[in-house]
């Protein structure tokens, strides 16, 4: 048979959303043309000004309860019943205050991930972007470098100039201190409560920019690694096989959404990867398999079951394996339309959540352990902390409904970071994150962002095994690589919003820590702040059936100073097909 329109090569419907294929701005058209209004107001409305309120409107009843205390407080000493009275208004300020302080906090972070480190990367890569183009083309590391930490330096500068502007425009209008006073109608008080939380982003922008600036400027910049270790008869070694963003689809010919008909069909190439990975730890035995997010390239149930089928068929590697989420796990809403939106109310996001955490207990449930963050060490293990919500999880991808998830809502985030721990005090241990930043698009899918909270169970990890080496994995790369871009889109629209302040946060880790990560699908090995990075390369998205493409397997060695070393890593090869004709 030969029809004219040979369905097993597809055609431009699978390049809808292919940037590959498509421009930025074709990509954009389309988006415009397809984008809900109505849907798209009310998420802004849900996402920012509710927010925004919230956290204009906490001052307000603040400085309302501190004034009746101060009065109640004042009368007190004339009797009894002004002193019983006192005692209410203070239970009620401190029950009442700690959730306002935490619903304050909650939003307040919210505008932060949305708005405020945003438009500090933004800024910080369009200078980087707009400088780089003239540096003359032999530029040395050192001129690259330095200009990296200039832009970082201005921006800091700009957007607290910005900052303090709004903040001098915008501070006649709030008023933080004198409660109802200072408030009339309902219009009145959305007014007030909006310019009270401009007051505090602003004045909070003003000052973490310049810190920003001022510690991007002054630390480390990235660097390609010069050189590896040599292998030496004294220390244990390591070999850990990296994969990433393998984007697993659910049809024997079906396209990524990313690369369209530029990559391959199906998901054959995986299936051959893993036949050779499992001969070649047959030969050379792995110690792990890290896979660092992107398994699927929608989060679609067809997918998950897609992937763990073909995992599943080598268990002498899946015992080995650990997985993470990728953006397309999560925060890919239609693969044909970019332009679709999830409201936060919808229950898709946690349903792709859900799927996430099922396919990590599947996978690693019995060997990765969760941080006990009230008690400051490792806790129980993945597979146990699901357990009691295995009904719940079951019943909602059943029936959705938005009430059964309410006892589901921070199990997500608690399960984060996991751990697999070191096999001796001073062993080599892995914990793996989650740096998925929430989107609701998914032409913005791809933002990262590593929560303070995540970071503080890491470093709680890694006091309990003070003199372990750790594999740190993350799916999004936590600093531009230090090489020309071709276009500012390629900075910002993937990057991990905080990740400087992350590779800051681990320096006191530097010499026995190593970073994994994907997204990018770019093979690159670098370092920054003396913490080595390894970026894979995807085997799936930049080739189609006939071409080979790649993976590491990196070998890594503890000497008796204790000290984690990159020894050489070997580079496997998955050779192409023959195309369909």
């Amino acid at each position: 048979m030969r029809p004219a329109i040979d369905p097993r090569r597809g055609d431009i419907e699978d390049d809808a959303s292919s940037s590959k294929r498509r421009s930025l701005l074709s990509l954009a058209g389309s988006l415009l043309a397809e984008i809900s209004l109505p849907k798209l107001v009310v998420a802004f409305t849900l996402l920012v000004i509710v927010p925004g309120l919230a956290l204009g409107i906490a001052p307000i009843v603040a400085a309302i309860w501190f004034g009746k205390l101060s009065s109640k407080l004042a009368s007190a000493l004339a009797g009894v019943w002004p002193a019983l009275l006192l005692v209410i208004v203070v239970a009620v300020g401190w029950f009442g205050g700690r959730q306002l302080l935490r619903l304050a906090e909650n939003s307040f972070w919210s505008l932060n991930s949305l708005i405020v480190q945003p438009a500090y990367t933004v800024c910080r890569e369009g200078l980087r972007q707009f400088a780089e183009r003239w540096l003359p083309a032999q530029a040395s590391k050192t001129q690259r470098s330095r200009l990296r930490a200039a832009a970082a330096l201005v921006s800091g500068a700009m957007i607290c100039g910005v900052a303090l502007l709004v903040l001098m425009q915008v501070l006649p209008h709030a008023d933080l201190l004198r409660g109802a006073a200072g408030v009339g109608s309902l219009k009145h008080l959305a007014a007030v409560a909006l310019a009270n939380t401009l007051v505090l982003v602003a004045g909070y922008l003003a000052v973490a920019a310049l810190v920003w600036g001022i510690a991007d400027a002054t630390m480390a910049q990235p660097c390609d690694l010069e050189q590896f270790d040599q292998p030496r008869e004294d220390v244990r070694t390591w070999r850990i096989a990296h994969l990433s963003d393998v984007h697993v689809v659910g049809e024997r010919y079906g396209f990524r959404l990313e690369s369209g008909r530029s990559g391959p069909r199906g998901n054959e190439r995986l299936a051959r990867l893993l036949a050779q990975l499992d001969l070649l730890h047959a030969s050379d035995p792995l110690d792990a398999i890290v896979v660092s997010g992107d398994m699927t390239d929608a989060g679609r149930s067809s997918e998950w079951a897609e992937f763990l089928g073909v995992v599943s068929r080598h268990p002498r590697l899946i015992e080995r394996m650990l997985i993470i989420p990728g953006n397309h796990d999560l925060n890919i809403v239609d693969r044909a339309n970019p332009a679709r939106l999830d409201l936060p109310t919808s229950p898709n996001k946690r349903l792709r959540k859900l799927r996430v955490l099922s396919a990590m207990g599947v996978v690693q449930g019995n060997r990765v352990r969760i941080v006990d963050r009230a008690a400051g060490h490792l806790g129980a293990t993945l597979a146990s902390t699901l357990e009691p919500h295995l009904k719940e999880i079951a019943k909602f991808a059943d029936v959705g409904r938005p009430w059964l998830s309410r006892r589901l809502a921070e199990l997500w985030t608690s399960v984060f970071p996991m751990v697999l721990s070191p096999d001796a005090d001073d062993g080599l241990g892995i914990i793996l994150l989650d740096s998925n930043a929430d989107t609701h698009f998914s032409f913005t899918n791809a933002l990262g962002m590593i929560p303070v909270d995540q970071a503080r169970g890491l470093e709680i990890a890694c006091a309990q095994y003070p003199h372990a080496c750790w594999i740190v994995v993350l799916h999004h790369h936590v600093v531009e690589y230090p090489r020309p871009a071709r276009a500012l889109s390629e900075r910002v629209g993937t990057a991990l919003i905080n990740g400087n302040w992350f590779v800051r946060r681990l320096k006191p880790l530097a010499g026995r820590t190593v970073l994994m990560h994907g997204h990018r699908h770019i093979d690159w090995i670098g370092e920054c702040g003396g913490i080595p990075i390894l970026s894979a390369p995807s085997p799936v998205m930049e080739a189609t059936d006939d071409v080979p493409t790649y993976f590491y397997i990196h070998k890594l060695a503890i000497g008796s100073d204790r000290r984690l070393r990159l020894l050489p890593p070997q580079r496997i090869t998955i050779e192409g097909e023959p195309s369909l004709h």
